[in-house]
């Protein structure tokens, strides 16, 4: 199984760049960094709801869960 974060992906498609996230969410570009490159082990509920709401999505439209088979 594996959780991985498509926050890539979404800025991809809207044509943002991380340093829009960093501006506009207040987070630390460290953290926008980590969730980008999707290396993150851990993510804070305030983090989660501050890309939504940015962003316009829904939670799982940035952390998807894939079953391995």
């Amino acid at each position: 199984m594996a959780i991985n974060c498509r926050l890539s992906t979404i800025l991809g498609e809207k044509r943002l760049k991380m340093s829009d996230v960093v501006r506009e969410t207040g987070l630390s570009k460290g953290t926008v960094h980590a969730l980008y490159h999707d290396r993150v082990t851990k993510v804070d509920y305030k983090v989660l709801d501050k890309l939504c709401s940015f962003l316009g999505c829904e939670l799982g439209d940035i952390i998807i869960y894939t079953k391995n088979e």
